[in-house]
């Protein structure tokens, strides 16, 4: 698993179902976005057996070649999303969640009735340019992985407490439910209105912020994908500290205007120290006090009842391997134990036979690296409840250590 996807290519590909016109083509390349376009013939073919299969009622979800993973989904009988990923370490679960989230962005800032009621190609054309930035943003090497696990990502703040009392209060002196403070694309804190969005909207508009240039304040428009995906609500942004931002979702009120600086002195100037030390977390996750094993090198801590995750490799950056390598580990381990191990969060109503067969699931898996130093490392995930622990270790650590070392982590992290 040492050197996937430092090479690969990827190109993501947005066609009208019903024309196969394409709508526009992004691609990256070592997770860095490129203006490299397909070939106006391999686009027209791919779409070509797609719709040949469902004139003859068969669903083409995905293929391989000897080099590609190629998968297609369409939504609402409107728009035909196609990936290609030559990584290495790309997967189906994977793919399929970066199609899911794309097409969320679309809505997010174009409107679902824009979408599934196409009237006029180039107008669609132009209104899509501004998912670009988050849709580039999932295709590049990020820091952030709620995007394939469908969790918020989420940071610890050493005085959580006393900013989620100040959001509670600002969210009441100015009559919105929804408000949280995010860093680098990371929830801090949030009102409980906000905690109840939907998904994809949960993750998209954390990411949202994360992937647009840094700005003093916004008025910006977005539509919910789950929640209102027809009308358009308000996302109101303030900057605090660079990098992080105070974020409202509202409708007509209150106008940005209100918000103005007497507002804010009265309820985040006293809190100016807690709100420094929040900056470094949209890198580091966990307060830099908190003490871990050092042979952990990155962790992915979901909580899978309330869609929330940790992801950090910034716990040992003296070592190797270096931080990019680490997160594609992680994300490659995460997708290897939820496609193959472990199961996905229970439903609302599940058969007695699936509970049965729940139970006889394993409760924990580990991946061990070359044994050479440098060139890897060891990767155990541990199950407990509601809770998911996977952890990236250093190769020396010793394999009958694995389990132990993950439930002690599991045991300090979950408090938080």
């Amino acid at each position: 698993m040492g050197e996937e996807g430092t090479g690969g290519t990827v190109h993501l590909l947005c066609l009208a179902s019903s024309s196969g016109v394409p709508l526009f083509c992004r691609s990256s390349r070592g997770g860095v976005p490129t203006r490299q376009q397909l070939p106006f013939s391999v686009i027209g073919s791919l779409n070509g057996v797609h719709m040949f299969g469902q004139n003859l009622e068969v669903q083409l979800s995905s293929a391989r070649t000897e080099d590609t993973t190629v998968v297609w989904k369409s939504f609402h009988d409107s728009i035909t999303l196609i990936v290609l990923s030559s990584e290495e370490s790309s997967s189906e679960l994977q793919l399929e969640r970066l199609l899911e989230m794309v097409f969320g962005a679309m809505v997010l800032l174009v409107g679902l009735e824009e979408l599934t009621d196409i009237r006029n190609i180039e107008r669609l054309k132009k209104e899509l340019r501004a998912s670009y930035r988050i849709i580039d943003s999932f295709l590049a090497d990020s820091e952030l992985i709620g995007d394939l696990t469908q969790c918020v990502d989420c940071v610890v703040s050493p005085e959580g407490s006393l900013l989620q009392e100040a959001l509670s209060g600002f969210a009441e002196a100015t009559s919105t439910a929804f408000v949280s403070l995010v860093v680098s694309g990371r929830v801090v804190a949030a009102t409980e209105g906000w905690w109840r969005l939907g998904m994809p909207e949960a993750v998209l508009l954390p990411w949202l912020l994360g992937s647009l240039p840094p700005q003093t304040a916004r008025d910006y428009p977005v539509y919910l994908p789950h929640g209102s995906p027809t009308v358009p609500h308000r996302l109101l942004t303030l900057t605090l500290l660079p990098g992080l931002e105070l974020c409202l979702l509202c409708g007509p009120r209150p106008p940005l205007s209100q918000l103005d600086p007497q507002v804010l002195e009265r309820w985040w100037q006293p809190l100016l120290e807690p709100l420094r030390a929040c900056v470094p977390l949209g890198h580091r996750a966990l307060p830099a006090g908190f003490s871990l094993h050092t042979d952990i090198l990155g962790l992915l801590l979901l909580h899978l009842e309330l869609r929330r995750c940790l992801f950090t490799v910034e716990l040992s950056g003296d070592k190797e391997p270096p931080l990019d390598q680490r997160r594609r580990l992680l994300r490659s381990f995460y997708t290897l134990v939820t496609s193959m191990h472990f199961p996905p969060e229970p439903g609302p109503a599940e058969k007695a036979e699936d509970l049965v067969q729940r139970t006889q699931l394993p409760r924990a898996c580990y991946v061990s690296g070359p044994e050479e130093p440098d060139t890897g490392g060891r990767l155990v995930a541990l199950q407990s409840g509601a809770m998911r622990l996977l952890l990236l270790l250093s190769p020396q650590s010793p394999i009958h250590g694995l389990r132990s070392l993950a439930t002690h982590t599991l045991h300090a992290l979950s408090p938080l």
